[in-house]
């Protein structure tokens, strides 16, 4: 008997701290959500149609941001499922755990190719927030395969640890190519904007997310679940999504529609969709 709804797991770890807005956006978007301990049975764990490593600050932030979650055997589990095919989406600390993996950007499955740096900032350092401007650069990953490529989109950030950087030699120009850097922060109409404040913390070529060659797992530094409704949006923010939220003020039916980060969940119960179908075809 086929199942109409996707099943996704929100991985809570100590420390993470947005599970309970994740699992409402996930279910935003007509998929069953469980929040899942980073203790819990591996065996009910590989049940689940996808899965999301929310923000936070797991084991707090010790050595580095995720670098600790990296090596719980959980992600053993999620490693393994992400080389099946079932997409992962890491959300700013999620993020951090995916590339401290090597689940991202995988080219080299399990070696740590890129790491997330302190912001660089002029005039001041450490945890920062704002809403960013972003380009799908990718139109095919699990977080943006509803989208077209080229989009313009708004979602919020915030960290202190969030810049992209590797040590690798043609690293960066290699993801581009294979288009596996998913979005880059950028201007109002979809720009290049490298600089400080489009560019919140200094990302090489204003990276703000990357997947693995095959686009099912995504490490994101910007927050879509902060984002899911048009009353998140704040009416200063400028832009498409900013005129929806003043056009609407005072309607609570229209304040309730999808907002930015919506698209994001909406393409990954796409992407699970998709891929359920193309499981049913080989049998």
């Amino acid at each position: 008997m086929m199942k109409s709804r996707a099943r996704i797991a929100v991985i809570r770890f100590p420390g993470v701290n947005c599970e309970d807005e994740t699992r409402r956006a996930v279910e935003s978007r007509g998929m069953d959500c469980d929040i899942f301990m980073w203790n819990g049975s591996h065996e009910r764990l590989v049940e689940y149609d996808g899965y999301v490593l929310p923000g936070g600050f797991t084991y707090q932030d010790r050595v580095r941001a995720g670098a600790i979650a990296a090596k719980d055997r959980v992600v053993d589990c999620l490693f393994d499922e992400a080389q099946a095919g079932k997409p992962i989406i890491g959300i700013c600390n999620g993020a951090q755990i995916l590339l401290e993996s090597g689940m991202v950007p995988g080219i080299t499955p399990g070696k740590v190719e890129m790491g997330l740096a302190r912001n660089i900032m002029p005039d001041r350092d450490g945890y920062y927030t704002r809403w960013t401007h972003l380009r799908i650069e990718s139109d095919s990953s699990c977080v943006t395969c509803v989208m077209s490529k080229g989009d313009v989109t708004s979602i919020p950030t915030a960290h202190a640890e969030g810049r992209f950087v590797t040590t690798t030699e043609g690293l960066i120009d290699r993801l581009f190519d294979n288009g596996q850097v998913v979005m880059t922060y950028a201007g109002l109409k979809g720009e290049a904007e490298p600089a400080f404040p489009y560019n919140p913390n200094g990302s090489t070529r204003g990276i703000a997310a990357v997947s693995n060659p095959s686009g099912n797992a995504v490490a994101m530094m910007p927050h879509p679940e902060r984002a899911v409704r048009l009353a998140q949006v704040p009416e200063s923010l400028p832009g498409r999504w900013g005129a929806e939220r003043r056009a609407a003020a005072g309607s609570r039916r229209i304040l309730t529609e999808p907002g930015p980060g919506g698209e994001v969940f909406k393409s990954l119960g796409a992407f699970i969709a998709e891929r359920l179908r193309g499981k049913r075809g080989d049998a």
